[in-house]
C-alpha cells in the first residue's frame, strides 16, 4: 500500500509499504480520507517527544472496514467508521493515564491507504458527513468537545472568547458553542478569518495584532465567562483581564510558550479557574460523536490533497494559511 513516511528529521515522502494485518481485537480499515493536525507537522520537524523514524503520521481518519481480527457482533466488513485517535486513556475520566498515546506516533497512523486499530477506537461515520468531513472530525473535534464542555462547562447564554480562530480546534469550539446558544467572540491575526467566523455564527472578533485590542474590548464593556486558548505566551495576561468574575480559562496548547508573569492577584480576586485539557476520554468521544450527529455539525474543510500530494499538504500546514482542516483523500 502507499503511505506517507517521515524517514528522518524534516523529510517526507509517499512510499510503498507492507499492508498491515489486524490481530485479535483489531480491525483493518481501508481509509477514504485522513486529515492533518499540527502534531503531524511537529513530528516532521522533530518537535515532538518519543520520535523513532521512520514514522507514518496521521491521527485523523475515516474509512471502510476491510477485515476484522476476530469475530464480533458489533462490527462487520463494509461498515463505515471514524477512528478515535485517543488511545489507552485509562480508568479515570478526569485525566489520561500513563499509557495514553495518540494515533500516528508511536503507532502507524492514518496518512496511508490502510490502517489497523483496536475495535474499541471505532465509531460509525455520521451519515450527514462526507468522507473528507468525517476524516476532519476526530482529533480536533474531540479536543474541542472536552475543552468546551467537559472542562469549561460552557452553558447556553454565556459569552465565550476563542483565540486563534481558523485552526481546527477553535473552529469546532465555535460550532459547538453556537449550537448550544452561547455568544461567541474570536481573535485572529487575520481580519478575513474573523469575518468568516462571523459567517459561522460568531458575534464579533478582535485582531490581536492591533495594539490595545484587549483594552478596547474591556472599554466596550465586554467580559467573558469562558476563554479557550492554545497560545499562552505574553498575551495570556490580556485574557485574564478579559475574564468576568468566576470565569473559566481552558487551554490545550502553548504555541507561544509560557507567560512571563502569571497575574496571581487578578486570578484569585476574580475567582478564576485555569483548566488544562488534552484530547479526550472514551466518554468524551462518544458524547462528541452524538453531539455532532444531533446538531448536524459539519467540520470545516479548508483544503483537500490527494495522498500523492501529501508533502504539499504539510507545506500548507507549516505556512498556517488554512481556515479549517487540511484533508488528504485516498
Amino acid at each position: 500500500m502507499k503511505a506517507v513516511q517521515i524517514p528522518a528529521l524534516n523529510e517526507i515522502e509517499v512510499a510503498v509499504v507492507s499492508d498491515p494485518t489486524p490481530g485479535p481485537g483489531e480491525v483493518l480499515i481501508r481509509l477514504q480520507a485522513a486529515a492533518l493536525n499540527r502534531r503531524d507537522l511537529w513530528i516532521k520537524l522533530g518537535q515532538y517527544p518519543g520520535i523513532n523514524y521512520p514514522v507514518t503520521p496521521g491521527s485523523d481518519g475515516a474509512g471502510v472496514i476491510e477485515a476484522v481480527g476476530d469475530d464480533t457482533a458489533d462490527w462487520a466488513v463494509g461498515d463505515e467508521v471514524v477512528i478515535n485517535p485517543s488511545f489507552d486513556w485509562g480508568e479515570s475520566k478526569h485525566v489520561q493515564g500513563a499509557d495514553f498515546t495518540i494515533l500516528g506516533l508511536p503507532r502507524a497512523g492514518t496518512l496511508a491507504e490502510k490502517v489497523v486499530v483496536p475495535l474499541a477506537q471505532l465509531a460509525r461515520k455520521p451519515a450527514h458527513l462526507s468522507w473528507p468531513e468525517a476524516a476532519a472530525l476526530p482529533l480536533a473535534g474531540l479536543t474541542a468537545y472536552r475543552a468546551v464542555f467537559s472542562r469549561a462547562q460552557l452553558r447556553s447564554g454565556e459569552r465565550v472568547l476563542l483565540s486563534g480562530i481558523g485552526g481546527g480546534v477553535a473552529l469546532f469550539a465555535l460550532q459547538y458553542a453556537v449550537a448550544i446558544g452561547a455568544e461567541v467572540w474570536v481573535t485572529s491575526s487575520s481580519d478575513e478569518k474573523i469575518a468568516r467566523a462571523i459567517e459561522l455564527g460568531a458575534k464579533g472578533g478582535f485582531n490581536y495584532r492591533e495594539d490595545g485590542w484587549a483594552k478596547a474590548a474591556r472599554k466596550s464593556g465586554l467580559g467573558f465567562d469562558v476563554i479557550v486558548d492554545s497560545a499562552g505566551g505574553d498575551g495570556f495576561g490580556a485574557l485574564v483581564d478579559l475574564c468576568r468574575p468566576g470565569a473559566r480559562v481552558v487551554f490545550f496548547g502553548a504555541t507561544r510558550g509560557n507567560p512571563d508573569v502569571l497575574p496571581m492577584t487578578k486570578i484569585f480576586w476574580k475567582q478564576l479557574s485555569l483548566l488544562g485539557t488534552t484530547m479526550g476520554s472514551p466518554a468524551d468521544w462518544g458524547a462528541m460523536v452524538a453531539f455532532v450527529e444531533q446538531h448536524l455539525i459539519k467540520p470545516i474543510v479548508s483544503d483537500k490533497f490527494a495522498l500523492s500530494d501529501a508533502p504539499a499538504a504539510f507545506d500548507l500546514m507549516e505556512q498556517g494559511g488554512q481556515f479549517g482542516k487540511i484533508v488528504v483523500t485516498m
